[in-house]
């Protein structure tokens, strides 16, 4: 019996480090790796650090996307910061270069597969950062969304809320296993702003 006892609180304290593991805290600013969790920065940070990537970037379009990732994220309950570095890591900086262009007003890739699925498109840039916050709402949250739902892909992502953490989403949202931590160092980069 105490050898049961003893394989359990091993397996437990293995069970726990594992776990702990996949939780970075960013030193600094309260910023988190959750997902349904406040954002820190505001939109002129997040437009500071963007501009710090990609200067020759319109100023003006990017502090629109920024304030529409700041809004849209705190209406949902979903972090912007995560959801904004996510967007400058799917589209270089907006440089794009991929399968999505940005005339489609997609900011996170969604349903870019192959050369025959490009990917969604939205009508307006405000539109593209409500769909993405929606999808990121899917993939880290059970609770039901506030606004009307245009993701088309929001019911493809099962089980809801299966990646709590930017982490998560690696092998989940993109095949890339360092996905997760290619937007944590982001963050860390986010949080100097």
């Amino acid at each position: 019996m105490k050898f049961c006892v003893k394989i359990l609180l091993v397996c437990a304290c293995v069970v726990f480090i594992f776990s702990c593991a996949s939780f970075r805290p960013i030193k600094g600013e309260q910023m988190s790796t959750l997902i349904a969790a406040p954002g820190v920065k505001s939109a002129t940070q997040l437009t500071n650090f963007f501009l710090a990537n990609n200067p020759q970037s319109d100023k003006k379009y990017v502090k629109k996307l920024a304030t529409y990732y700041v809004h849209e994220g705190a209406y949902e309950g979903i972090n912007s910061d995560v959801a904004f570095v996510q967007m400058c890591l799917e589209t270089g900086f907006l440089r794009y270069g991929g399968l999505v262009t940005a005339d489609m007003n997609n900011f996170c890739g969604l349903g870019s597969i192959d050369s025959t699925n490009r990917g969604e498109r939205f009508a307006t840039p405000q539109l593209g950062v409500r769909a993405h916050i929606q999808h990121l709402h899917a993939y880290g949250t059970t609770v039901p969304l506030k606004g009307k739902l245009i993701d088309n892909r929001y019911k493809y992502v099962q089980p809801r809320g299966k990646a709590p953490d930017i982490f998560g989403l690696s092998g989940t949202w993109a095949s890339d296993k360092q996905y997760g931590d290619k937007l944590y160092g982001l963050l860390v980069k986010l949080n100097n702003f």
